[in-house]
């Protein structure tokens, strides 16, 4: 049997269950543990074997980890948790926040680089699969211009921003492209279009109880870097309602690149994700650049990286000679 790489989980909601059933997926690895802030009991594994701990036991684990798995949120959780682990541990998350990422990439780098250790950032599909494509687009149609779509679906990051907001008992919230929009960019033409052109964002709220609902409104819409740049609609629903309507996390979107390669050929790049769970699939994207920074490690490549440095053939368990043989 091929070497077993010791995967943890940091975090126990929709990205660590979707995380527990990526794994199993993998014969070369193995899941050594989730850790949690709640109280172990209080984690149900999709294995009984599988061992829970308190997060803090991280701490006195570094033997018996090859790459730790963060799950935390964009917002709050990784910019604590993705600099404090990266001095331990080689580690994978999933930071979101575009804006962002090159401040959250320098605080990651310089503790992962002072301990040997490998720091993938903000995999997924979008920071990652999506990125890839942008380059990959740019590179072949330098006479051209990227578009980014998202959606018809629910979004991981922005419904955890808006649960965060005071007053907020329960929320999620949904992308949609504007039609018009992707018809443009299909057509091969190159309009020029707005953030708010060419998304929407809906959120369904839950208020706590004596919840002022035009503050929390107020706040959601106004929030930077999820929701001020856009035309955001916010509809307040009971608890009932929510569990009812809003428990599937569909998801996807494209990438297109639209260039000329001469004045009389139009190209047109486009890359696409339909998502029955957006969870599980930004859980196997994270297991398979786990993958990658295992071997990355034992390769001496220290410090914060992302998708655009990893050889794509890192991320598949077959050998580069099955590779050239099976998929060239």
């Amino acid at each position: 049997m091929a070497e077993q790489i010791r995967i943890a989980i940091a975090g126990h909601g929709n990205l660590g269950r979707g995380l527990e059933a990526a794994i199993a997926k993998n014969p070369d690895m193995s899941l050594v543990g989730i850790y949690s802030r709640r109280p172990p009991e209080q984690i149900k594994p999709q294995d009984a074997a599988t061992p829970v701990y308190e997060i803090a036991a991280l701490k006195d684990h570094t033997d018996a980890i090859d790459v730790l798995i963060l799950c935390g949120g964009s917002k709050e959780d990784l910019p604590q948790q993705g600099p404090e682990y990266a001095a331990l541990y080689n580690t994978v998350d999933s930071f979101d926040t575009h804006a962002r990422i090159p401040d959250y990439f320098a605080t990651v780098d310089e503790p992962a680089k002072a301990n040997n250790r490998t720091a993938l950032i903000s995999a997924g599909w979008d920071p990652g699969m999506f990125s890839i494509n942008r380059v990959i687009g740019e590179a072949l149609l330098p006479d051209g211009a990227t578009y980014t779509f998202w959606g018809d679906g629910l979004s991981q990051g922005h419904s955890d921003a808006v649960r965060r907001v005071p007053g907020v008992a329960g929320a999620v919230q949904y992308t949609r492209p504007v039609k018009e929009a992707v018809d443009q960019v299909r057509s091969g033409a190159r309009p020029t279009l707005t953030t708010r052109e060419k998304h929407k964002r809906e959120c369904f709220v839950v208020l706590e109880e004596g919840a002022d609902a035009n503050k929390v409104r107020e706040a959601i819409v106004t929030m930077p870097h999820y929701f001020d740049e856009y035309d955001t609609t916010v509809n307040f629903i009971t608890a009932e309602e929510l569990a009812r309507d809003h428990h599937a996390m569909v998801h996807g979107g494209f990438v297109i690149r639209s260039g000329n390669t001469s004045p009389a050929n139009t190209q047109v790049i486009e890359y696409a994700l339909r998502l029955g769970s957006n969870p599980e699939f930004t859980s196997s994207v994270l297991v398979a650049y786990a993958r990658a920074v295992y071997r990355l490690n034992k390769m001496g490549q220290y410090g914060a990286v992302t998708v655009f440095d990893v050889a794509p053939g890192l991320l598949s368990p077959k050998s580069a000679a099955e590779l050239r043989a099976e998929l060239l």
